[in-house]
């Protein structure tokens, strides 16, 4: 039973069927940051997770998960060696979201969004990345959904 629900929780195919995110994120064009990434991706994406109930996905509820990324973000900034140290840890966060989506002060959209968010990240720089990522997307989600 725990094992059939983590997996209804940790994506893959079934997480996206549930109600995720609705499309991939491409986080680079090649060596490059994708070019859309900071604008459309993440206005893209904003729309989507926006579109839900009233009493899912606040404004509040989404930032703590973007200000722990931040902490983690900063600490590996500090010391970059210990990024594979933090690693599970910041990889924890899909955890968070899965049991914050359990007492539905989440969606599935959201929760596929930090899912692919954070399994782009595989090295400093990619960290990164998404946090930036994230900071743009809560920047157009504070324009979806003004009135959080």
């Amino acid at each position: 039973m725990k094992h059939q629900q983590r997996n209804r929780h940790g994506g893959g195919k079934t997480g996206n069927e549930r109600s995720g995110l609705g499309f991939t994120i491409e986080f680079r064009a090649g060596e490059s940051i994708d070019p859309a990434l900071f604008d459309e991706t993440a206005q893209r994406a904003a729309k989507q997770v926006a579109n839900c109930g009233l009493q899912m996905n606040k404004t509040t509820q989404l930032r703590r998960f973007y200000d722990e990324l931040v902490m983690w973000e900063e600490k590996v900034r500090q010391n970059p060696g210990k990024f594979d140290e933090y690693l599970p840890f910041i990889r924890m966060l899909k955890a968070k979201a899965a049991y914050a989506e359990g007492r539905k002060l989440v969606d599935g959209a959201f929760v596929d969004l930090l899912r692919q968010t954070l399994d782009f990240a595989k090295s400093a720089d990619d960290l990164r990345i998404a946090k930036l990522f994230l900071e743009a997307f809560l920047g157009f989600y504070k324009q979806e959904r003004p009135k959080d």
